[in-house]
């Protein structure tokens, strides 16, 4: 396993992959037994692993109870996230983003994980309501207390990031360290806005679902079974001529390599990290110890820059406006010598 920084913004140490927690407990009727959990904890740590991600609602509290007894031999070998914003059990004085919300929702979070930080504490989604200054200048508040040590937004529009984040930066509070969002092969619409935005503002980025609520294996092509329906997850099918090819892609290459296509699509998902100047860590969502041990040999195939064109070209989305409108005019723009210009190490924010 390698590690990053999380970020040109903190010295945070983090593993190349992460360990998404969402599976630990029954609480959603569909989870890792306690044992089950605890092994695939341990084979994550065994293999180097230790950026740790979970949130207050997994498996209605039960992924953090784990997690604390998981986490209290070694606590300071560990980079653990959690998340606010939906709130345990629900209900209208214990969800959304407000300041009442985020410092009950940490404390609570703190006394399940048996601890007394966070190293990362995530917005788990915009509510629609709390300002975003509020939010920017509570996590503030809550890292000079020591409680967290940075604050990221989960979920955010790329707008409201740079919006909280300038406001940070103007009035010298904690800056932002990062985003959380959805990406993979299957689901690329955040390199329109939200990934150029974490490289340009040095911000890292955690990515949840790197297979595609497990699209990308292949395994429902035949089986709907263990499929994970609602809970706000969104879940890729194969009904669309791009899920095809993608799918088409990454089983062949994965034929090629000898490997099975969980592999592939984490294999590209790393070797489009190591093209960031931030950081882009997936993160891992394993329900079983041989989940996780599959995911875990990503890390030693490397994907030949013709199967990484290849896959690339089958999911390729449109850029939209107005990133084509720019794109097409870039010869234009550039006095009719693109070639000739040298863009500058780190994008231009």
């Amino acid at each position: 396993m390698r590690y990053r920084t999380f970020g040109r913004r903190t010295g945070l140490r983090v593993s190349e992959l992460a360990l998404g927690t969402g599976n630990f407990g029954t609480g959603w009727g569909h989870g890792s037994e306690p044992a089950e959990a605890r092994r695939i904890f341990d084979a994550y740590a065994e293999a180097g692993g230790n950026f740790i991600d979970t949130a207050d609602t997994y498996q209605v509290g039960q992924s953090e109870q784990l997690l604390g007894e998981f986490l209290a031999a070694e606590r300071d070998r560990f980079v653990v996230a959690s998340k606010y914003t939906l709130g345990v059990g629900g209900g209208l004085h214990a969800t959304g983003n407000s300041r009442k919300t985020m410092i009950a929702a940490l404390e609570a979070s703190l006394r399940r994980l048996k601890t007394d930080r966070i190293e990362l504490y995530w917005v788990h989604f915009p509510d629609g309501l709390t300002p975003i200054d509020e939010i920017v200048r509570g996590l503030d508040d809550l890292a000079r207390a020591g409680k967290i040590l940075y604050g990221g937004l989960s979920n955010f529009p790329a707008w409201r990031v740079a919006r909280g984040d300038a406001i940070a930066e103007l009035r010298g509070w904690t800056p932002l360290a990062g985003v959380q969002i959805e990406h993979s092969l299957v689901e690329r619409t955040g390199e329109r806005e939200l990934l150029p935005m974490a490289e340009a503002l040095g911000l890292g980025a955690a990515l949840w679902s790197p297979l595609g609520g497990g699209f990308l294996t292949g395994k429902y092509r035949t089986s709907d079974e263990g499929r994970l329906t609602g809970l706000g997850m969104l879940v890729h099918t194969e009904k669309t001529a791009r899920e095809t090819a993608i799918l088409d892609a990454v089983v062949a290459v994965a034929d090629e390599a000898g490997v099975a296509p969980t592999q592939v699509a984490l294999a590209w998902s790393l070797a489009h990290a190591d093209r960031s100047t931030t950081a882009r860590i997936p993160i891992l969502g394993p329900r079983t110890r041989p989940h996780l041990d599959a995911a875990l040999a990503a890390l030693t195939l490397e994907l030949a820059p013709a199967q990484l064109a290849r896959l690339d070209a089958a999911s390729a989305i449109a850029l939209g406006t107005p990133h084509q409108q720019v794109e097409s005019s870039r010869p234009r723009i550039a006095g009719g010598q693109p070639d000739s210009i040298v863009p500058p190490p780190i994008p231009v924010a």
